[in-house]
């Protein structure tokens, strides 16, 4: 029993004495501590481009133009001529109040006229024989006056004449008063029956605009009175349609201070031109322009109105109806994006990224941002072309730290590595 331990143990032995000489080696100069390697991060290189920079903001939808309907003579709807909903077109007859009374005054007022013109035709013939029967008394009178130095007619009979003469003037003046007083009642006449026959054509109530008309706020039988407080109907005209969009009055001013110290350039034509993001989040097929930015600040919201016009020739859009637009402020020539994911924040708050300095050794940067772009935020300040900035290995970079900078979507998985280093193990 003893032998075998012994022999058992030898090999036992040597295992350990080559563990001993393997370890011993190790220590050696040649096995000394390896050396570090820079971790790898992935950066971009800033390239400024050109960004066309737009402002997506609220607004709700308005008739380009809306009519009340409402009755210019009172009296009793007899008949509705119109559907609910439907469009209509402007000059057509919507309702019909009872024309009776109209009607009435127009024939009284004919009847009036009549006698007027008969009252100056009468006057007129008066007139006339009053001027025929004038001309012998006037002879009569001038043959007395030569025959009256010769005694040859009486005083009398001169008197006679004269005064016959003298009723045929006044004759001729009644006539001519009779004809001037029948032209003024036939004016006055004829005004009235002009009025008669205005207020019986009101009494077809006609839309005053084409466009979609609503429900009727009144029915068959209702007694109506002229221009009431109440419309009868309303139409809208919807193809084209408004939207007013409000912008804040600082969004406004920063704008206008963007494109006079010449960061930013007005985009031309294209700058009028609005998307259109309906409330379900879809785009609108149609491109509208802005037509006018209001000149007055909403004290209660401190805002400015823009509006803009938009074809609706399927009326999709309709009155009352919020929306988004997507309004172009302007062209920058040389702007500066940064990918999202760089982007961190300190503990005051302030936006910052990690770049690669000239010593390849990282470098926290302060930067200030505008506004996102999609995926990047549009930079200010705090960085130039050609800065790289970190992107992916962000954990692994820390500032004064060295790092290998490899273009961004190069960088090898650190966990794909290690499989790859067990498998050849």
């Amino acid at each position: 029993m003893q032998r075998n331990h012994k022999i058992a143990g030898l090999p036992l032995t040597g295992m350990l004495f080559g563990m001993l000489l393997v370890a011993g080696c190790g220590n050696g100069p040649a096995g000394g501590p390896p050396p570090q390697v820079a971790p790898e991060v992935s950066v971009i290189s800033i390239t400024p481009e050109r960004v066309t920079l737009t402002r997506e903001l609220p607004g709700r939808t308005s008739p380009h133009l809306i009519a009340e309907v409402r009755p210019q003579v009172g009296g009793i709807i007899k008949e509705r001529l119109f559907t609910e909903g439907a469009d209509v077109r402007g000059g057509q007859v919507l309702y019909q109040i009872d024309p009776a009374p109209y009607q009435a005054v127009v024939d009284s007022a004919k009847a009036a006229l009549a006698r007027a013109q008969t009252g100056a035709t009468g006057a007129r013939a008066a007139l006339a024989r009053a001027k025929a029967n004038i001309i012998p008394l006037r002879l009569k009178a001038e043959r007395y006056q030569e025959l009256a130095p010769l005694k040859a007619i009486s005083t009398q009979d001169l008197d006679d004449a004269a005064a016959a003469v003298g009723q045929g003037e006044a004759d001729i003046q009644s006539a001519q008063a009779a004809i001037a007083g029948s032209e003024a009642e036939i004016g006055v006449v004829q005004a009235a029956l002009a009025t008669a026959k205005i207020n019986l054509a009101y009494t077809k109530v006609t839309a005053p605009i084409s466009g979609r008309i609503g429900k009727s706020l009144v029915t068959t039988g209702a007694l109506v009175k002229a221009s009431q407080d109440n419309p009868l109907a309303t139409i809208q005209e919807l193809d084209p349609i408004y939207v007013d969009f409000t912008q804040s009055s600082s969004e406004r001013l920063r704008l206008m201070e963007s494109l006079r110290s010449g960061r930013l350039k007005s985009g031309g034509s294209d700058q009028a031109r609005i998307k259109l993001l309906l409330e379900d989040g879809s785009s609108y097929l149609e491109k509208g322009t802005l037509k006018f930015s209001d000149v007055t600040v909403d004290p209660s919201t401190g805002s400015v109105t823009l509006r803009g016009l938009f074809p609706n020739p399927r009326q999709l859009l309709l009155p009352g109806m919020f929306v988004r637009g997507i309004v172009q402020e302007g062209v920058r020539e040389q702007a500066i994006l940064v990918p999202q994911r760089g982007v961190t924040r300190n503990p005051a708050g302030e936006a910052m990224v990690m770049v690669v300095g000239a010593e390849e050794k990282v470098e926290p940067r302060i930067i200030k941002v505008e506004r996102t772009i999609g995926n990047d935020w549009l930079v200010n300040d705090g960085l130039q072309p050609g800065d790289r900035v970190i992107l992916e290995g962000i954990q692994r970079a820390r500032p004064g730290t060295p790092v290998k900078a490899v273009p961004f979507g190069d960088l090898t998985p650190p966990a794909a590595a290690q499989p790859a280093a067990a498998a050849k193990e």
